[in-house]
């Protein structure tokens, strides 16, 4: 019914629920799941680590090709190494989250990402979750989400995750951090957090985790059902 290599991108703001549901999605159908955010923070992560948060232009690019790194899985689970070391935890703390959203209004982090991201989408099906991945790393992908949720229910699912990483903050300071990001990340002239024109906008707010999947599951399989029985008139 799937195509061998079909997209489905999940795009939203941080707390949204995009990156589980991405992951569950990918676990129910057998495909893989590509974490945009955690490549990221782990630029954002050395950056900061070699000081070097002032590059720009062709040192900029030249020293992220550079960077060797390996992510596996999504959510509390996954594991980052950066050159060998597990950054898993260093990755997601509020600082790290807070400079990944400025590093990523950097053109030459935007390009370098994107083409990794892109390679990604040629080896068969796959569940793509950030911030631009239905505008503009897979345009043409077959089914696009963008899923949302307040401010108040996004901090709290924030705070929360980083309470079960063992990272103590308070609600007030993640709550802050993700206005701030939020911000950022909508105002940004290179790639600005928004809906795909043809996207799916879902409100988490009031959903679970289940509720969610099973709805942008269900709106997958009805959108390539609908297709498939258009063709029959083509």
């Amino acid at each position: 019914m799937f195509k061998s290599k079909s997209i489905v991108t999940i795009d939203g703001p941080a707390g949204s629920g995009k990156s589980t549901v991405a992951r569950l999605l990918a676990e129910q159908l057998g495909w893989d799941c590509l974490d945009t955010g955690a490549m990221y923070r782990l630029v954002a992560w050395v950056l900061k680590e070699q000081k070097k948060e002032g590059l720009s232009g062709k040192a900029l690019v030249l020293f992220l090709k550079g960077v060797e790194f390996v992510i596996e899985g999504t959510g509390i689970a996954q594991k980052v190494w950066v050159q060998g070391k597990d950054v898993s935890r260093e990755i997601r703390t509020p600082e790290i989250s807070q400079l990944a959203s400025k590093i990523s209004m950097k053109p030459e982090v935007r390009s370098v990402l994107a083409e990794k991201q892109k390679d990604l989408g040629q080896k068969g099906a796959l569940i793509a979750e950030g911030r631009d991945m239905g505008t503009v790393i897979f345009p043409q992908a077959e089914h696009k989400f963008f899923l949302d949720a307040s401010l108040e229910v996004r901090a709290k699912r924030r705070y929360e995750e980083l309470i079960q990483r063992g990272q103590y903050v308070s609600l007030k300071e993640v709550k802050q951090e993700m206005e701030d990001r939020d911000r950022q990340d909508q105002e940004r002239a290179l790639s600005p957090l928004r809906p795909a024109p043809d996207a799916q906008i879902i409100d988490t707010s009031h959903l679970s985790i289940d509720d969610v999947v099973q709805t942008v599951r269900f709106r997958i399989m009805k959108n390539t059902v609908s297709t498939i029985d258009d063709s029959h008139f083509a």
